[in-house]
């Protein structure tokens, strides 16, 4: 009998052992971490590249760009058709596509998502006056009327705002954001949202490939040092370089360089500037934005602040958007910025005060900030003084149309990759005064610069190609970068770097990374 009972005392701990072991196994599940918060899924008002990022991962769009910059059917079953008059567009949708509630994928989503798009959408420049009509003359096929050719069509139907959203579940949202959800047609599911934190799990019912993982917990930090910390106790998975401190960029991919870490890289697309408002005092004086351009050292701030990993910049379009480059933009000379400044009676006991914005909670703005300053300090004191000021960027976004920052450190990353998706919501506008824009995607960057020779370059652009077309908007950005209502500083890639345990991190062409690839490795 005691025998019997040490055998059935056996046999449970050894079938407890073996659970607990089972238990133990590797999560598929992956941590992906960033900071700040996410305050809109909504593809209509989504702006921040995190958003994006999470966006693309819970819906599909028409085409995407893959790692080379191709343009790759993605929703859409086929090249987009173009009619001999190049006013209209087919696309052969795929069939057998569900969204995440059941509905099915058709013409009249695209439609549907369009439509609310171009009532509602705070990134409007994305449509402008393209469209004139979409049609559906059947389930799998819809139609694009231009009022205009358009050679940058092609580019604007890769956009993450255009993701086709769900006509049923957005019925009540058609002319309102939908802020925490999301029903889409992508490899995962939104399974919770918080501003702070994020679960996506795979779309079991994919028309594609699946997730090569269960999951990501997609988290937000407060800082830098945080997410440092969190990456390097192995706390995280994956970290997203736009939310970390250059020098601990630099420390991470020396660590990666040494098999530390895994990183992945996007190409340059990310471009660094300072707006400056030209409607008002001091200003709407050209010569003393000359003045600032030339007083600004970008080499100086790209080894002391980026450590040399992000490229200095003299222009607003990336370089892989242009085959090469070119600076167009004024080059740092302090000795001409006194010269200008001397000119329109400053120095010599007259001081310019400059208040200068920057994100509080981008690393590299307060870095960008205090080199500026620090610069002019020791080359123009007695003419500059750049006055300092920090604010958090949701805070910073809100109040850009409102003309509050003489200047202002801000980033931008094209929502499409093409020139055009960099020049226009900088540079385009509406309604023009006397040089002064009143309406227009120049007064949402807090320049409120405008031009009609550049209106009208935008318009001849969208009836040419390929190298006639570059040269048009280069001609554009000559003539913005003489009258100087920005200051370009860097162009940078976006980083990501894995536990060794994860699998690289892979950029597309856009910059997105791709989170369906990432996948656990059972070493």
């Amino acid at each position: 009998m005691k025998n019997k009972i040490l055998f059935s005392i056996l046999i449970f701990l050894i079938t407890f052992l073996q659970n607990s072991c089972s238990s133990k196994k590797i999560s598929q599940k992956i941590i992906v971490a960033s900071s700040g918060k996410i305050e809109s899924l909504d593809p209509a008002r989504a702006s921040t590249l995190k958003a994006i990022q999470l966006i693309s991962s819970l819906g599909d769009t028409l085409y995407e760009l893959n790692s080379e910059g191709d343009l790759i059917p993605e929703l859409a079953s086929e090249m987009p058709i173009f009619s001999k008059d190049k006013l209209k567009i087919t696309i052969n949708l795929r069939k057998n596509i569900f969204f995440h509630d059941g509905t099915k994928f058709n013409s009249n989503s695209i439609k549907f998502t369009f439509d609310r798009f171009k009532r509602i959408g705070t990134m409007n420049y994305i449509l402008g006056n393209k469209i004139k009509s979409i049609e559906t003359p059947s389930e799998h096929k819809v139609i694009i009327n231009l009022n205009k050719p358009s050679s940058s069509i092609n580019g604007l139907l890769t956009s993450v705002n255009l993701t086709p959203i769900s006509p049923t579940f957005y019925e009540e949202y058609k002319n309102k954001f939908l802020n925490e959800k999301f029903v889409g047609t992508g490899k995962y599911v939104l399974k919770s949202f918080s501003n702070e934190k994020q679960l996506i799990t795979p779309n079991l019912k994919y028309w594609g490939e699946k997730p090569l993982n269960e999951g990501i917990n997609f988290v937000g930090y407060s800082n830098s040092s945080s997410l440092f910390g969190a990456l390097k106790s192995k706390q995280i998975d994956v970290l997203l370089s736009n939310s970390i401190d250059d020098s601990q960029r630099s420390t991470l991919n020396y660590l990666s360089k040494n098999n530390k870490f895994k990183e992945g890289n996007s190409p340059f697309t990310e471009l660094s500037f300072i707006s400056l408002r030209t409607n008002i005092y001091p200003l709407d004086n050209r010569n003393l934005r000359l003045a600032l351009a030339k007083s600004l050292n970008r080499k100086l701030i790209s080894e002391k602040v980026s450590y040399g990993l992000r490229k200095p910049s003299r222009s607003i379009i990336p370089p892989i958007l242009k085959k090469e480059n070119q600076g167009l933009w004024p080059k740092y000379d302090y000795s001409e910025a006194r010269a200008l400044l001397q000119k329109e009676e400053y120095c010599n006991g007259n001081i310019l005060r400059i208040p200068l914005t920057y994100r509080s909670n981008v690393p590299a703005d307060k870095l960008i900030a205090l080199t500026w300053k620090e610069e002019v300090k020791n080359t123009l004191n007695d003419c500059i003084d750049i006055q300092l000021n920090g604010v958090e960027s949701t805070t910073v976004y809100k109040n850009l149309s409102s003309g509050i920052y003489t200047a202002v450190i801000l980033d931008w990353t094209g929502a499409y990759s093409d020139p055009e998706a960099y020049l226009t919501p900088l540079l385009s506008c509406n309604e023009i005064v006397e040089g002064i824009c009143k309406k227009g995607e120049s007064v949402y960057s807090g320049s409120f610069w405008g031009s009609m020779k550049v209106e009208n370059l935008f318009l001849e652009s969208e009836n040419i190609e390929g190298k006639k077309r570059l040269d048009k908007l280069l001609e554009i950005e000559k003539i913005a970068s003489e009258s100087i209502p920005y200051i370009p500083i860097w162009i940078s890639s976006q980083k990501a770097w894995s536990q060794n345990k994860i699998s690289k991190p892979i950029f597309n062409g856009a910059g997105i990374i791709s989170l369906s690839d990432l996948k656990v490795i059972n070493e």
